[in-house]
């Protein structure tokens, strides 16, 4: 861990001074440097994110497939969006945007002789260990993330952004990352914004996204896989959601679709959106049978997905 750790911090200092600082100065943007110096570093774990990724799951989406296409075609999108999503470092930059905000609220409560929030706080075991801390904001966030993916498929605008997701018929690992830009910040201002109430640390925050980011890569990939009766209860599996991204099931059943949870199935099981059923099913959204037209590439999607979120504010979107 400790060669790991210097490897990425001698790389991440290497390409700052070789790159970024040069272009910030250009700029006349040095003030931010602190903040761009972080934003190395994800940039370069999203690197090492997708190349782990790409090694460990396509082989295994080729060995054990749920379904065989004729061709990939319609995949290449998700990686430029994957590309966008693991290196774009939007939930690193909503963080750090949104944490002088917190920290002005902090210090006027108080001022005001109020003491805020913090989680770990709560029990002093909790404190003195950072790994039971690490745990227990990993599960709240975990708790939020549900709530944030169930209030996308229940609200016509955010359902019409978040289609674009399960818009894609040929669901593999570069899936996870298919989203609107729109929706993307909104899911990173929402995650940020929880990190910041309860007191995450930066360092601890990073390192639940990314934990977050690839077992959703895991649960998107075309892969026949689950866990077990118990294990399928623990973790989200390419089996369990695979059900959520079902035409008919995953938007259009009960509860505006089943399955929600991002990493721990626990909270469709207290909510009552678990769906354990395991049959396999085509992906994608029910409309697009009836000729919908989600886009075929980058700019189309984005820019349809403005359409529909717009029809969506003025009553005129029909799920």
């Amino acid at each position: 861990m400790n060669l790991y750790a210097n490897s990425v911090g001698t790389l991440q200092t290497w390409l700052f001074e070789q790159a970024v600082q040069p272009a910030l100065f250009g700029l006349g943007a040095m003030h931010l440097a602190e903040r761009f110096f972080d934003a190395t570093e994800w940039f370069i774990l999203g690197i090492i994110e997708i190349i782990a990724l790409y090694a460990l799951l396509r082989p295994l989406e080729a060995w054990r497939p749920v379904e065989r296409w004729r061709n990939r075609e319609g995949v290449g999108t998700d990686i430029i969006y994957t590309l966008l999503g693991r290196l774009g470092v939007l939930p690193l930059a909503t963080f750090l945007l949104l944490a002088p905000i917190f920290d002005w609220i902090e210090a006027e409560l108080r001022l005001a002789g109020f003491t805020p929030f913090h989680l770990e706080n709560a029990a002093s075991v909790i404190a003195a260990s950072p790994a039971l801390s690490f745990a227990l904001y990993f599960i709240v966030l975990d708790l939020g993330e549900y709530w944030r993916h169930r209030l996308q498929h229940r609200f016509d605008w955010w359902w019409a952004l978040h289609a674009l997701h399960h818009s894609q018929r040929k669901m593999s690992f570069w899936t996870d990352s298919r989203n609107h830009l729109l929706d993307d910040l909104l899911a990173g201002a929402w995650l940020a914004a929880i990190a910041l109430v309860i007191g995450v640390p930066p360092g601890q925050f990073f390192l639940i996204v990314i934990a977050m980011r690839m077992t959703e890569s895991l649960s998107h990939a075309n892969l026949r896989l689950h866990f077990g009766t118990i294990g399928e209860r623990l973790i989200v599996s390419p089996r369990f959601h695979r059900l959520h991204h079902a035409i008919g099931v995953g938007h259009e059943g009960a509860h505006q679709g089943c399955n929600f949870a991002v990493l721990m199935p626990l909270w469709d099981i207290l909510f009552r959106t678990a769906n354990f059923a395991g049959r396999i099913e085509p992906t994608g959204v029910r409309d697009q049978l009836t000729g919908r037209d989600y886009g075929g590439g980058f700019w189309a999607q984005q820019g349809l997905g403005l359409v529909r979120m717009g029809q969506a504010i003025v009553g005129r979107y029909d799920r």
